[in-house]
């Protein structure tokens, strides 16, 4: 009976997190189909263990006065004892997300875990999840197919002279931007996304950040732009969403050791909160 519990609780999480559209927040929906098959999975799994539960209690009802003979009810207990431990550490999951709210990340966890260029990050493990201001995909690639991605990036973003990085085109053009920021100072660039602050930054400037999702909550990293305001945007409020637009320029940011690319604003307004305020890694 237990196992039929967690099955089912499984299948309706499932279900609950396709149905509300909260599955968004764990996975990048180019892999939805797997977990929306698991729903049919577990469901079909949780049939069979009612059938084979009621089988068993028939079963048992035949053999009653056999059982009582010859085993040892300390056992039992210890058994007993050991399923409920085990079936309730399998349920935590199942209860917590099935009945709390699903969190949205901001910019309260940028400030818990900070963000920086993987690159001059002291951590060498290419497998471990980091907190990044620019997009880095060349771990999921190999070397040939990330350049040939990459080569075809810059042709496509060299060639407007104004690049809006929406939901379909953040991962891809910020990247592009990144790794050649050369060969776009001058371009107009239109972005959105929450606002962040850091100690070192100007009075006038922002981080206008979002997180995005490689494949899952697991990878997911913050992702966007320094930009530099006309005005003091000092009473501008960490999570106020706002959508800008100005001309690229590089500026030297001490705490990565590097040139990085920022937005001279020319025009900006708050805005509010997308349905999905995350952003998904496209891919060709």
């Amino acid at each position: 009976m237990l196992r039929f519990i967690v099955l089912f609780g499984f299948a309706y999480f499932f279900m609950k997190l396709h149905a509300t559209g909260d599955i968004s927040k764990y996975i990048n929906m180019k892999y939805a189909y797997l977990s929306f098959s698991m729903i049919f999975a577990m469901g079909f799994l949780c049939l069979y263990q009612l059938v084979k539960w009621v089988r068993a209690g028939n079963e048992a009802h035949d053999h009653q006065h056999g059982a009582h003979h010859g085993h040892s009810h300390e056992t039992d207990e210890n058994t007993w004892y050991k399923k409920m431990f085990t079936y309730g550490m399998i349920l935590i999951p199942v209860v917590t997300g099935i009945f709390l709210p699903v969190a949205t990340l901001n910019s309260t966890v940028v400030k818990a875990k900070g963000f920086h260029f993987s690159m001059i990050d002291n951590d060498k493990d290419q497998y471990a999840n980091h907190q990044i201001l620019r997009p880095n995909s060349s771990l999921y690639y190999d070397k040939d197919q990330y350049t040939e991605m990459e080569s075809s990036d810059l042709k496509k973003y060299s060639k407007l002279q104004s690049i809006v990085l929406d939901d379909d085109h953040y991962f891809h053009g910020l990247e592009t931007i990144y790794n050649y920021p050369g060969n776009f100072i001058g371009k107009k660039v239109a972005i959105k996304g929450f606002v962040y602050r850091t100690d070192d930054i100007k009075a006038n400037q922002l981080f206008v950040l979002r997180f995005g999702i490689i494949h899952c909550i697991a990878d997911a990293g913050v992702y966007g732009m320094l930009v530099d305001f006309p005005d003091n945007m000092a009473n501008v409020k960490e999570n106020t969403w706002i959508e800008v637009e100005g001309k690229l320029d590089t500026t030297y940011y001490t705490p990565f050791k590097e040139n990085i690319p920022y937005l001279k604003v020319t025009s900006y307004h708050k805005s509010s909160e997308p349905k999905d305020p995350y952003v998904y890694r496209q891919y060709n």
